[in-house]
């Protein structure tokens, strides 16, 4: 099992910054790709961003591309999510997700709300 503590969300205006912080523990040095996802309410789960255990490889959003950065630390078992010029359409809540032998394992989310 992995267990996650998210961190970095909160309050900001449009065009602000907020860096969203997830740190595994458990079986963490089994984790493959990391990343986040957000949800809306009624709506489903959106891939922000993901970075391969290696980093070589990060996926974004095209809605993201050139203003989020997704990096990590195998050290500290922890991935990060540098987001920058955000917008109001961005409010949502931010899961932290972490692959381990296929099964993805899921933080319990982070609120960023973005006012306008």
């Amino acid at each position: 099992q992995v267990q996650f503590v998210e961190s970095g969300g909160g309050l900001v205006q449009a065009g602000g910054s907020l860096r969203l912080s997830c740190t595994a523990s458990g079986r963490a040095f089994l984790i493959g790709s990391m990343g986040w996802y957000r949800q809306t309410p009624g709506n489903q789960r959106e891939l922000v961003a993901s970075i391969t255990r290696g980093g070589d490889i990060r996926n974004y959003a095209n809605s993201v591309k050139g203003r989020f950065t997704i990096s990590r630390d195998n050290a500290e078992n922890t991935v990060y999510l540098q987001m920058n010029s955000l917008k109001p359409d961005e409010t949502a809540v931010y899961y932290c997700f972490a692959v381990l032998y296929g099964t993805y394992y899921w933080g319990q989310g982070t609120q960023v709300t973005v006012s306008s």
